[in-house]
């Protein structure tokens, strides 16, 4: 397994690095990426075909995010610069068990479980009604507010199961706001409050150990396929 640490100069040379290790696991190399992205709102396919879409981008830039478009569907998804993103390449080739869109979501949804609850998060499955970028493989503070959530993209030789975590109180209280301000100009529901982090379940307040346990726990995964090559971007996060 390639094990890919650091970031790009830029979001877009971020996307180049994450694109690079997809067309590695094509080949049949999987690969991880487990980083604090910069400071930037994603949005989806979805946002974009909405009326209020250059609105929604005018509010992330005017509380400094750089609006970016990812060619995937979903929703807006803030990173305020402590945010932990992970990207699991996993190659498919003729193994059908692979093949199983809900078999990678379970594992990577367990694996992110697995790895809070190692930090003393007290996580569960799900998310509240109104959450930021709402979808059914999420990770919450039990009881309380979003902390992850779980995409994924696949093509004919391999998958990408991604998604990106909530650490600090601060990084919670920003993705509050300026997703408040985004979803209401593309006129999507959200509750403010549905916003928790790892920090509130019980966990460090620090994206660099959370980082480092959900890389080793995707490492230690079945589909890691052995000993992780590590690389570094020249650009660390």
């Amino acid at each position: 397994m390639r094990v890919l640490r650091g970031r790009g100069h830029s979001p877009e040379a971020d996307r180049e690095h994450t694109a690079a290790l997809l067309a590695s696991a094509g080949d049949g190399t999987p690969g991880l990426r487990v980083w604090t992205p910069h400071r930037q709102v994603a949005f989806g396919r979805r946002d974009a075909r909405e009326p209020g879409f250059e609105r929604a981008k005018r509010v992330a830039t005017d509380r400094g995010f750089t609006p970016i478009e990812r060619d995937v569907g979903g929703r807006a998804v803030a990173y305020p610069g402590d945010t932990v993103a992970f990207a699991h390449a996993i190659p498919l080739g003729d193994d059908r068990d692979r093949g199983l869109i809900a078999e990678r979501y379970e594992r990577a949804t367990e694996t992110v479980i697995e790895a809070l609850r190692r930090l003393g998060a007290d996580v569960s499955r799900g998310e509240p009604p109104e959450s930021f970028c709402p979808g059914d493989h999420s990770v919450r503070v039990a009881g309380g507010g979003k902390v992850a959530g779980i995409a994924q993209r696949v093509r004919g030789d391999a998958a990408l199961v991604a998604g990106c975590l909530v650490v600090t109180r601060g990084d919670a209280r920003d993705i509050a706001d300026v997703t408040a301000g985004v979803y209401g100009a593309i006129d999507v529901p959200f509750d403010p409050e549905t916003v928790g982090s790892v920090a509130d379940a019980g966990g460090p307040d620090r994206p660099k150990p959370v980082a480092r346990t959900l890389e080793e726990a995707f490492v230690d995964d079945p589909w890691g396929d052995g000993d992780p090559q590590i690389d570094r971007i020249d650009r660390d996060d």
